[in-house]
């Protein structure tokens, strides 16, 4: 099911900015039983994005409320999807334009399933990211570096790709962030020059805080995964996977992965 400004309709208008610039931004996210999950953290952090682009976000009880309307009956996936709305042709956009609001639903794939594999296969992207500090971090609608990055492989067993900025420094993966553990200590990158920082990032941020973990957020080289213990990705659909192996190199699990999915369900308020 769609609704495009609470109506039921699959027609976006041609001159709309999100089409013609990628003009917006967006958010997948999990239900179940018709419900949105952790529908806080996601409405915050799209009002969030919505702000750093000088974006209108509408009111979150009517996004809830139209969530709930598309939603699967169980578990599922919904997306929203929020533009600059309807313009004149031109980069230069108008004070006062409506924002396009668009929510969809789909049916929950079989990779994110309770008995979809814990354990992934993952590669190097060989494409870099662009360094933005503008719209670093964003959930924004130009996604063109991740469909290229996709673009790079077709071998099914291979889950994810990780990638990296033009200097080099991991950034995370293409539909994902990534963590890793050394000597029980937790590292994920810093995204404040690219990527994407994804609500289950921040939600196991938070949980290792909770469990008196020590996490640190910087910029690494690609041997820092290497060296690790135990390599994980994770987003809003899958939660968080192993990568039980990176292109050549392999990891045994030591325990992390189950720990970690366990403390992104607790109580983090």
């Amino acid at each position: 099911m769609m609704l495009i400004n609470g109506q039921q309709t699959d027609t976006v208008n041609a001159m709309d900015r999100g089409l013609s610039y990628g003009d917006g931004v967006f958010r997948t996210l999990r239900t179940q039983a018709g419900q949105p999950l952790w529908w806080q953290d996601h409405f915050a952090k799209l009002a969030a994005d919505c702000a750093a682009l000088s974006l209108d976000c509408p009111d979150a009880h009517l996004l809830q409320r139209e969530v709930s309307r598309v939603a699967e009956a169980g578990d599922g996936i919904v997306k929203i999807i929020l533009t600059r709305g309807v313009g004149a042709r031109g980069y230069a956009s108008s004070s006062g334009q409506a924002t396009t609001r668009i929510v969809l639903s789909a049916p929950l794939p079989s990779h994110a399933c309770a008995e979809a594999p814990v354990d992934i296969t993952a590669r190097w992207c060989t494409i870099k990211l662009a360094r933005q500090p503008r719209l670093a971090g964003i959930k924004h609608l130009n996604r063109l570096e991740n469909v290229l990055a996709r673009a790079e492989w077709d071998d099914p067993a291979i889950f994810e790709g990780l990638l990296c900025d033009n200097s080099g420094s991991v950034i995370g993966g293409v539909m994902s962030n990534v963590f890793w553990v050394k000597a029980g200590e937790l590292f994920t990158p810093g995204l404040h020059e690219s990527g994407v920082a994804g609500v289950t990032r921040s939600r196991l941020l938070r949980a290792a805080a909770h469990r008196g973990i020590r996490a640190h957020i910087g910029r690494w080289m690609p041997d820092a995964i290497l060296d690790a213990d135990e390599v994980m990705i994770c987003n809003s659909v899958i939660g968080v996977r192993r990568v039980a192996k990176l292109d050549d190199v392999t990891w045994p699990p030591a325990g992390w992965t189950t720990t970690l999915n366990i403390a992104l369900y607790e109580n983090l308020d």
